[in-house]
């Protein structure tokens, strides 16, 4: 009678994904916040403590997330350019479509105006904004350089925090092989930062209802309005973005119809809308694409890459969460302040998607560096941003899939016959083993004398 292994027995019992109580606790908050905020006006105005006191938990977390995310982010790559043509294409492709999706999120945030006529706490904001504009360019400028290597992490300064990410990351670089087990130190660290985001994450219903519920209370039902049109907004935009621009990319690179790409991936797309995380789907992204006549190389080189670096409709979000959270708060920012706070946010981003409280936290770490009067907004966004999750991670999926086939139509590895076959439903994928159903190529004739 064999032995079971311990992978027999951690297959039998899969961990369940809590995280789906968690968003509907959010929910639960917000709409409760709502209530208080409308029927009691003085009681939501005094909850504001709670949404402070989540965001300044978030805050806590702001440099070393930066670090961690940075320093594996420059290895990640020097790894993909490292495997020639292919990584360098992807690499070149995502920069490409980030910066249009970051255009995009300009234009309609600049269009739309979200949060104008809320008017939050203007008394404070202009205090603070009036001492930040007395710093000149070169105090700035030497105000990055931090006292230590270690106060970059004690003071709260993320630029500080970033020039000495960016240090060691180049370092480790040079250092090769004799670094690998630093970097692999760093990727440890973050797993525990993560770990630690997470569990404040379970705080969020109660950061969210403070937020909402004193927001709501000093603004009334302005305020429901302006969630509304930065949400809708948003979705609109993420939609235009898919079937506009992805969808023209796609068919004049591949020829290929971003409809029937889009039905092909239907499953996960419904799984990606019940955990909210585009990561819960790559496994099955993965499988799918060689399915569809992707050669293996540029899968396995593409679509994990792309999950790191081609967050479309996470650039889409930040810059309108940013916009949104100055113009409530009526600080809004010049075209110039705009771009270089939304590039410095993509940045940080990178190696963080998927992970439960990232975006929240590369939102307070870009206005925390470039305008850190305006960081209490953030807990005003918490309140929809589980409804903004569904739509970004969305997008970044269909944007990683779209990116797949066109640099495999680019690199002579897809099979277009084959994707026509499996969009017309004449090789149907294996959903019980995920597994390609494609025949095995002939192995080559083995000579005599060998």
């Amino acid at each position: 009678m064999p032995t079971p292994t311990p992978e027999s027995h951690t297959a039998v019992a899969p961990k369940r994904d809590r995280t789906r109580y968690l968003y509907l606790a959010v929910i639960a908050a917000v709409v409760l916040g709502v209530a208080v905020g409308l029927l009691w006006p003085s009681v939501g105005k005094s909850l504001a403590p709670l949404g402070t006191g989540f965001v300044n938990l978030i805050k806590m977390m702001i440099s070393p997330i930066i670090f961690c995310t940075i320093v594996l982010g420059i290895g990640s790559v020097a790894k993909a350019a490292k495997v020639g043509k292919v990584g360098i294409t992807a690499l070149v492709y995502f920069i490409v479509m980030s910066t249009f999706a970051l255009a995009i999120g300009l234009v309609v945030g600049n269009l739309l105006h979200p949060g104008s006529g809320l008017h939050l706490n203007p008394a404070d904001v202009s205090k603070v904004h009036q001492q930040a504009k007395g710093e000149g360019g070169v105090d700035f400028l030497l105000g990055i350089i931090p006292k230590t290597f270690v106060s970059a992490f004690t003071e709260g300064q993320v630029l500080q925090t970033l020039l000495v990410a960016l240090l060691a990351g180049f370092a480790l670089q040079k250092l090769g092989k004799r670094g690998e087990p630093i970097l692999r130190g760093i990727e440890h660290i973050q797993r525990l930062v993560f770990r630690i985001l997470s569990m404040i994450m379970w705080a969020a219903p109660v950061g969210a209802f403070g937020a909402i519920a004193a927001v709501v209370g000093a603004t009334g039902w302005g305020a429901l309005r302006s969630l509304l049109v930065i949400m809708l907004g948003f979705y609109l935009t993420c939609l235009v973005f898919v079937f506009g621009v992805l969808g023209a990319v796609l068919w004049l690179g591949a020829r290929v119809n971003i409809f029937s790409l889009l039905r092909y991936l239907g499953r996960e797309f419904l799984l990606i809308l019940s955990t909210s995380s585009s990561e819960s789907a790559l496994p099955r992204l993965i499988a799918k694409m060689e399915h569809l006549g992707v050669s293996k190389p540029v899968v396995g080189i593409t679509v994990p890459t792309g999950y790191s670096f081609n967050l479309d409709g996470t650039a889409i979000y930040l810059t309108m969460a940013t916009l949104f959270i100055a113009t409530a708060q009526d600080q809004p920012l010049a075209l110039g302040e705009q771009i270089t706070l939304l590039l410095f946010m993509i940045i940080a981003s990178k190696g963080a998607a998927g992970v439960s409280g990232a975006g929240i936290a590369t939102l307070a770490s870009g206005l925390q560096s470039h305008r850190p009067e305006l960081v209490d907004g953030v807990g005003f966004i918490l309140g929809i941003d589980r409804f903004m999750s569904e739509a970004r991670a969305l997008t970044n999926f269909a944007g990683n899939a779209v990116a797949t086939v066109l640099i495999g139509s680019w690199m002579k590895e897809f099979d277009r016959e084959r994707s026509q076959q499996v969009f017309t439903g004449q090789a149907p994928f294996d959903e019980a083993t995920l597994l390609d159903d494609k025949p095995a190529e002939p192995a080559e004739p083995v000579p005599a004398n060998a």
